[in-house]
């Protein structure tokens, strides 16, 4: 999984060189934190990924990369789980956070009319539930990444490791069934 992710992520030369990240952060991006692959720094990115991914749009991969920073943990994977959001798949997250929102405060969530929500004159009477619907999906993404992601990471490890005592246990006794030839008959 880590060959995997270091393929994939972008470098740390890449994010410290994007102008966006480099005005708004600076020096803070050279810190060797940010750019570790275990168990810790992975669980947190997702974790902030996931909760950021819920926020509204402008500033969601700036607030994930101030969250990563301060919390010193992965900044690519919690930038690039933040992009999970896109004009594809916001509409049906979005409109689930609403009727979360809507259900926490005992309003009548509104159909999924395209229209409706287009209209600018509807969005105070969606404000307060998409936002808090938001912070309780992104919250409760945000918990079960991290815990998906020390689990499996966990699997793997415990995975490895009999691995290896099986290895280590073979090769010791092929040594102890080998003929030698000090042995004398």
């Amino acid at each position: 999984m880590k060959k995997w992710l270091k393929r994939v992520l972008p470098t740390s030369k890449a994010i410290r060189e994007n102008e966006r990240l480099s005005n708004v952060f600076g020096k803070l991006l050279h810190d060797p934190n940010l750019w570790h692959l275990n168990r810790r720094s992975v669980a947190g990115a997702v974790a902030i990924g996931f909760f950021a991914m819920f926020l509204i749009f402008p500033a969601q991969s700036l607030i994930a990369a101030g969250l990563a920073i301060t919390l010193r943990v992965n900044l690519p994977i919690s930038v690039v789980l933040v992009w999970t959001t896109n004009p594809v798949t916001s509409p049906p997250m979005f409109y689930v956070a609403y009727i979360v929102g809507c259900w926490i405060l005992g309003h009548e969530a509104v159909g999924f009319d395209f229209h409706f929500w287009l209209d600018w004159h509807n969005w105070l009477e969606i404000l307060e539930p998409l936002m808090l619907g938001s912070l309780i999906c992104g919250a409760v993404c945000s918990l079960l990444g991290y815990l998906i992601v020390q689990i499996l990471w966990r699997w793997k490890l415990v995975r490895q490791i009999r691995k290896r005592k099986e290895r280590y246990r073979a090769m010791s006794a092929s040594r102890l069934n080998a003929p030698s030839s000090n042995r004398q008959i």
